[in-house]
């Protein structure tokens, strides 16, 4: 019986997707759950599993086709049988000759290599297309992921046992597309055209969008994190112990900016045409980098979240963005958002709204600066602040105000205890 593969549900918002990669082809057997093809979104890598056993026989889109909900992507026919599988009695009778006309000599290493991979790996979207791109053999790495699948973190592990010039190589082209890199005669001048991922594309359209459709302002300020730095050196070691997780700066930004959008609701808006909707709860995206761009995973009532559970889940966010394992669910969404650039080294930018968000703080890189503080020069750890707001629906004077309230609050953190 023939069984169509069809485009599963896309999340809503999202009109249709790519076809990033087939794993199979018209006469491959497949298994049951087994992953058929990747559909990449504008947020998420989504994997098509069969199912049911059987013989993948036509296969109606291409890589690289755009594709809708619900359209048939392949025909899968139980009954039929692979033709891969026809070679199969070709490679056992080449097994019974001896081994000293055609085989390699095998070393115990090779055979231990060959056992290991008898069991096809287990492998993330994000993964197989990087293990493909550096031409590595993904049954050396060993997973640590559930059941074990490969993860992106697996696969860093792996080069890092790699000769150290080589793994420099294949970083760099890790952040470049991961495109293996070639050499090129001296005094060649190459030029590359490569399509946009379609996150990269969709980046791309919603900062035009926010360009042309917010009145987009920017006001700056700076903050003396002294008294914060005390807290996290006075009880870094007891958090971690309790939370398993490090205490950052980041919860004490959350913690900060939800504050002070209780105070400035306008802040917390967004614009619905000509209407303002004020949100009565505070989701908070983390703007996190990722190798397929920037993702903006979103805290949900973050007002409700202690500082443990914060940076808790702002972990799993990094590590899931770099696995590239991020739901939909958990990158739509958010009231506002907050951008570290100083985790990168920059002292000073203007964020980008994020729409259909009103407001945006920008965190930097914190530097020892002498200041004045009660007629006396001293040396603090100084960060510069931005926030980058919607002129439509906040005025300048409330968008300083809210800015000064995140600096009171981290210069004297038991405001945020105390309410005051």
């Amino acid at each position: 019986m023939s069984i169509d593969i069809r485009v599963p549900a896309l999340p809503e918002s999202v009109a249709d997707a790519t076809v990033l990669s087939w794993h199979k082809q018209p006469g491959d057997a497949v298994s049951r759950d087994e992953n058929l093809v990747d559909l990449e979104t504008d947020k998420v890598v989504l994997e098509v599993p069969a199912p049911s056993d059987g013989v993948l026989t036509e296969v109606q889109f291409e890589e690289g086709d755009t594709v809708e909900a619900d359209q048939v992507l392949a025909i899968l026919d139980e009954n039929a049988t692979a033709s891969a599988a026809a070679p199969a009695p070709a490679a056992e009778k080449t097994a019974e000759t001896p081994a000293t006309e055609t085989e390699p000599v095998r070393t115990p290493a090779a055979e231990t290599e060959t056992e290991k991979s008898g069991e096809q790996p287990v492998l993330t979207p994000s993964v197989r297309r990087l293990v493909k791109e550096l031409n590595i053999d993904a049954s050396k790495i060993s997973g640590t992921g559930k059941n074990g699948r490969i993860l992106k973190s697996d696969v860093m592990k792996f080069l890092d046992k790699q000769d150290k010039n080589e793994h420099e190589q294949e970083l760099e082209a890790l952040r470049s597309s991961a495109r293996p890199a070639t050499e090129l005669p001296q005094g060649a001048r190459p030029e590359e055209r490569v399509p946009m991922t379609r996150l990269r594309a969709r980046i791309a359209e919603r900062l035009l969008e926010a360009q042309q459709n917010a009145a987009i302002l920017t006001t700056f300020n700076e903050v003396d994190l002294q008294a914060v730095m005390e807290l996290r050196n006075r009880y870094k070691e007891s958090f971690e112990k309790q939370h398993d997780t490090r205490l950052g700066f980041m919860s004490f930004f959350v913690k900060a900016a939800v504050e002070a959008l209780k105070k400035f609701p306008e802040v917390n808006a967004s614009v619905d045409g000509t209407d303002i909707i004020y949100h009565g709860y505070y989701d908070i995206g983390i703007a996190v980098g990722s190798p397929r761009g920037l993702v903006v995973p979103v805290l949900r009532d973050a007002d409700q979240l202690s500082f443990g559970e914060i940076e808790t889940t702002i972990k799993q966010f990094g590590k899931k963005a770099q696995e590239g394992s991020l739901s939909y669910d958990e990158l739509t969404g958010g009231t506002f958002t907050i951008s570290n650039g100083g985790v990168y080294g920059s002292m000073l930018s203007t964020p980008i709204l994020n729409p259909p968000q009103s407001a945006i703080l920008g965190m930097h890189n914190i530097q020892q600066r002498p200041v004045v503080v009660e007629g006396d020069i001293v040396v603090r750890p100084m960060m510069y602040l931005a926030l980058s707001y919607d002129h439509r629906i906040i005025d300048g004077r409330g968008a300083v105000q809210f800015l000064v309230t995140i600096k009171q609050l981290l210069e004297d953190p038991a405001r945020m205890l105390l309410n005051v």
